[in-house]
């Protein structure tokens, strides 16, 4: 039985954009495949676009689309099969005293500054640094999908906030930032194992990371979850330790 959006689904269109600067490889030229009109996405249509490599930014949904270079490759983690390696449940125990709220995607004044603080520090010049208010709320609190916000404090301090897309299959970790003072804290990681334990409990099966890039030392961390596929060639398979290291 079809589903009431698949008519949707045969009304979007798809668009290949103007070439643009790689904000992941050197000297390289990037395209993205756009799906458009915005407003005809929505969750069961957004799950299976996630499935066949896209993602998306605020309201934009797209996935890569350039002409020579087939870097970026859309990963996922098989949840119900996930175990963390010693350095992962180092992670675990470290930040175990995290509490953590989920929230509809409303403006918080500490989470602006949070998100301001992070792009300052970790992203100094790449533009998102400069972000006002409205391109927050623009990137981080615009969704057609079912989309929410995870908010972890430690004694009522804000440490770290997840932007999370909930699909039928799992859930897309779309954006996280993160308080960068802490030299000695492992946010990150601890965020996708978090994401891979609230998995868990809905009973579903993947947690998408978005895309890896295996020449890009930014997305090396992703290959370290494990077992993690990739969609190679139109087909999910799991990732051989050769790839994940090469």
């Amino acid at each position: 039985m079809s589903h009431p959006s698949d008519s949707r689904l045969i009304r979007l269109q798809f668009y290949a954009t103007a070439p643009y600067q790689c904000s992941y490889l050197d000297d390289q030229m990037a395209r993205s495949q756009v799906a458009i009109p915005a407003e005809l996405i929505d969750a069961h249509i957004y799950s299976q676009l996630v499935r066949s490599g896209f993602r998306r930014s605020g309201l934009f949904t797209y996935r890569p689309w350039c002409d020579q270079c087939r870097a970026c490759v859309p990963v996922r983690l098989r949840a119900d099969e996930f175990q963390p390696d010693r350095t992962q449940r180092r992670a675990l125990k470290r930040h175990s005293n995290l509490t953590v709220t989920l929230l509809p995607l409303v403006y918080q004044d500490d989470h602006y500054a949070l998100y301001h603080q992070y792009q300052k520090q970790r992203h100094s010049g790449g533009g998102m640094d400069e972000d006002s208010r409205e391109q927050y709320e623009n990137f981080i609190l615009k969704s057609q999908v079912d989309s929410f916000l995870a908010e972890f404090r430690l004694d009522g301090e804000l440490k770290m906030v997840s932007l999370i897309d909930q699909l039928s299959d799992g859930l897309s970790s779309v954006y996280t930032f993160f308080d960068p003072n802490d030299t000695h804290a492992s946010y990150g990681t601890y965020n996708i194992l978090w994401q891979v334990e609230r998995t868990q409990q809905l009973k579903l099966p993947h947690v998408y990371l978005g895309y890896w890039i295996g020449q890009c030392r930014k997305m090396a961390y992703k290959a370290r979850f494990s077992p993690i596929e990739g969609l190679v060639d139109g087909v999910w398979r799991l990732l051989s330790p050769y790839e994940k290291t090469g």
